[in-house]
């Protein structure tokens, strides 16, 4: 009897699997020309894009994320008693046996810092900030505070690494390339995951912000974040270099892509398909980035708004109006990352011009895309990796000191898209060291952010290396009291 042929046999398990997604090819250019010829029923899961187990309340995602650690202690856990206690030793019963950073563990002593910045209570909600953040004072009846969030980690990578992907391993997708992939593009003329990053007011070399961090992992490459850079080339090699024309880049691309879907005829990977796709991308996004970083049309109301730095770009401020710009652009995830919040020493006037940067800002965005009417289906998490320890970190004198990262307990504010306005939830201990009451895990945020954008984070699925993996990994839960 004969058995089959010899090239059969001798196929591996990737030419195996690349054959049996031939009419991917196919699929991708038609839906160059196309796109809706292709999209998946809005009640259906589906692999990439218009995943819906609820209905959602959100359809975008701003993340500000406090690049450092901002300090909870002066910024909204308000902690009085620990006005009594200053300068004496943290008991040992309160530190229990947490680890700590080798930066404050050869320490002889462990003392007692109380916030030199006064608090006051706000809006009908009656929501405690401090001074540092007059403008989100302002908006308190519209955020809800969560001062019970904890981190497993207790340095920044891994706790950044952690709070945007999931894990403190490298290599996995972020948040916005998961919700990228499970919810797809509004906009066919910019990527859904975009990020812009902008330089603290502190004077201190900023911890490093590696590009995994807006990675796609495993997922496919054009779910990753793109960076929108200050300048006269916002998305580099985006612009025609001199003496190429548009209709020459066309022609080049047009060969290109000749070429590529040769290559995929051969070797039938999908990642050719995702090339072919992003070069397309790519020409678009000649004509939509210039539009969408020329802010000449905007009011001077608008920019008195934002802060006088919003003129400025690169700075927080003007980052910030981007990202409105880009939410009325129907982009998935918008990723600001403001950098220099690590205050191991000089923490009473670093932290001034740090709250200083983003205040106004953070507090404007939320009331122009409540203006606009977006800040009902747009959900805004301002956000540090973790806290800041109730200790002094060097010598505490009657003007200076530090604190050291505290990943046990640290406090975020959440907007919009679904989430229940004018709340403080969770509660710590009168040290601001341990929760006492409604702990909240980095994974319950990212699977209540899901849920808001009508997303099951258990569902939302993607295998790799023989495993479903998952944003939220085997951990999360919805905070179902946060939810409007």
């Amino acid at each position: 009897m004969n058995g089959p042929p010899e090239w059969q046999l001798q196929q591996t398990r990737r030419q195996l699997f690349g054959k049996t997604s031939a009419g991917i090819g196919t699929a991708a250019l038609a839906s160059l020309g196309s796109p809706r010829l292709l999209q998946a029923d809005s009640t259906a899961e589906s692999q990439s894009g218009s995943v819906s187990h609820y209905p959602p309340r959100a359809k975008r995602v701003i993340f500000l994320h406090m690049s450092g650690g901002p300090s909870h202690i002066d910024l909204l856990d308000y902690k009085p008693q620990l006005k009594s206690l200053h300068g004496e030793e943290l008991p040992a019963s309160v530190r229990g046996t947490q680890r700590i950073t080798g930066m404050t563990s050869g320490q002889s002593s462990l003392p007692i810092v109380s916030s030199p910045f006064r608090f006051g209570r706000h809006g009908q909600s009656g929501t405690y900030i401090s001074e540092l953040l007059p403008c989100t004072a302002k908006i308190a009846d519209n955020i809800a505070v969560v001062t019970s969030v904890q981190t497993d980690a207790i340095n920044h990578d891994p706790a950044i690494t952690f709070i945007q992907t999931g894990t403190q391993q490298l290599g996995r997708p972020s948040m916005g390339s998961w919700l990228s992939y499970g919810l797809g593009s509004e906009n066919q003329n910019l990527p859904a995951f975009m990020v812009l990053i902008s330089q603290g007011s502190a004077a201190r070399s900023p911890q490093p912000l590696f590009d995994r961090l807006w990675g796609s992992g495993f997922l496919p490459s054009n779910y990753q974040g793109v960076k929108l850079r200050p300048g006269r080339d916002p998305v580099l090699y985006l612009s025609n270099p001199p003496g190429i024309s548009g209709r020459r880049r066309r022609l080049i691309l047009d060969g290109v892509r000749h070429l590529n879907t040769m290559r995929l005829e051969k070797f039938l990977d999908p990642e050719i398909n995702t090339r072919i796709a992003q070069y397309e991308m790519a020409f678009r996004m000649q004509t939509s980035v210039p539009e969408l970083t020329d802010v000449s049309k905007e009011t001077a109301a608008t920019f008195d708004s934002y802060g006088p730095e919003s003129r400025t770009p690169g700075t927080f401020a003007a980052n910030c109006l981007l990202a409105r710009r880009l939410a009325e652009r129907g982009l998935r995830f918008i990723q600001l990352y403001h950098r220099n919040w690590d205050h191991h020493f000089n923490l009473p006037s670093e932290i001034v011009s740090q709250a200083k940067d983003v205040d106004q800002a953070s507090a404007a965005l939320i009331q122009d895309l409540s203006e606009r009417g977006l800040l009902d289906d747009t959900l805004v998490i301002w956000a540090g990796e973790f806290g800041r320890t109730v200790y002094c970190q060097g010598t505490l004198t009657s003007d200076n000191f530090g604190r050291d990262h505290h990943g046990r307990c640290f406090s975020i504010w959440l907007a919009g898209g679904g989430i229940r306005p004018g709340i403080t939830f969770g509660k710590t201990d009168d040290f601001s060291y341990n929760i006492v009451r409604d702990a909240v895990d980095v994974h319950d945020i990212q699977a209540t952010l899901l849920h808001c954008l009508g997303i099951d984070h258990k569902k939302l699925t993607f295998r790799f290396q023989g495993r479903d993996h998952r944003l939220t990994d085997v951990h999360g839960n919805v905070v179902e009291r946060l939810l409007a």
